[in-house]
């Protein structure tokens, strides 16, 4: 069932008054984001967190360690994207696809997204962030979707970032099923047919008022898109970088913004010059300190 439609935890904190929130934390480092013009900051960030496992095996660690070490990594971008405005980050923390996995990490995964959630719960809050789910409610355990219910109504009215949790969750899977609930509605006669168009099938899928995607961030060097946000993904500009995720942190988030920056988008349109190839800007230089990480 689409996040969207569970309702009550979202209903539930709509009245609550407008309450102060904490900065982030700055990093250790003393890194400051770079000073992009709020227009070409994107405003919705979708992470691939990849490279758990090739972290893990190169330290000769079992690759539940790989994991233990991302979720540091993902509030350190979470904070590193509330600095630089960002207002939409979604992370791929459970594919639809990882149930190929072992028995023994999938049970490591499902718990630890669900503690991970209650540990890091209130911060977000303090943060001003609001936390949402999009995926598919069977085979998820009950206690990992008590704990995302309990969050998406803890948080439901904070307004600094959007921070969609990705658990249980496959881009072909929820067209899949925004195309059956489509079908079931045509059928009853509530829906015509011969009006469904894209703005309908938004409306059909996990999170409808999700924006799209800015710019697509996969950590590890792979580049591919893994059956992540597929839909909201179609224009969105792509950002491999190599760091490993639990090597990851705001630094790289920032990196892949200056990149995006660099960017000419033109979502299918002919520039003014009349030309329809646009230009991209050179990647940045990754800085010494970065580059030996």
């Amino acid at each position: 069932m689409s996040p969207s439609l569970r309702g009550g935890a979202r209903a539930a904190g709509s009245s609550r008054s407008v309450r102060p929130v904490r900065p982030p934390t700055p990093h250790a480092s003393g890194a400051r984001p770079p000073a992009l013009p709020a227009d070409t900051v994107p405003g919705h960030v979708a992470l691939v967190m990849d490279g758990n496992g090739r972290w893990a095996k190169a330290r000769g660690l079992p690759r539940t360690e790989g994991h233990k070490r991302g979720e540091a990594a993902l509030f350190d971008v979470v904070e590193g994207a509330i600095e630089i405005g960002v207002r939409h980050l979604s992370a791929y923390a459970f594919s639809t696809e990882n149930w190929k996995r072992s028995p023994d990490e999938v049970r490591f995964l499902m718990g630890f997204n669900r503690d991970v959630i209650r540990r890091r719960r209130d911060a977000m809050h303090e943060l001003g962030v609001r936390v949402r789910w999009a995926g598919r409610r069977p085979r998820l355990w009950r206690s990992v979707i008590r704990e995302l219910e309990a969050a998406e109504e803890l948080t439901a009215d904070n307004t600094v970032l959007t921070l969609t949790m990705c658990v249980n969750y496959g881009g072909r899977a929820e067209i899949a099923d925004a195309a059956r609930a489509i079908a079931q509605d045509a059928a009853a006669g509530r829906l015509d047919p011969d009006r469904v168009d894209e703005r309908t099938v938004a409306r059909y899928l996990d999170e409808p008022d999700m924006p799209d995607v800015d710019l697509f961030l996969r950590s590890s060097g792979e580049q591919r898109t893994s059956n992540f946000l597929l839909w909201q993904s179609a224009y969105a500009e792509m950002v491999f970088l190599d760091t490993l995720f639990p090597d990851f942190d705001r630094r790289d988030l920032w990196q892949a913004c200056e990149l995006y920056a660099s960017r000419t988008r033109r979502f299918g349109a002919v520039l003014e010059d009349g030309s329809g190839a646009g230009t991209s800007g050179s990647a940045a230089p990754v800085d010494a300190e970065r580059a030996a990480r």
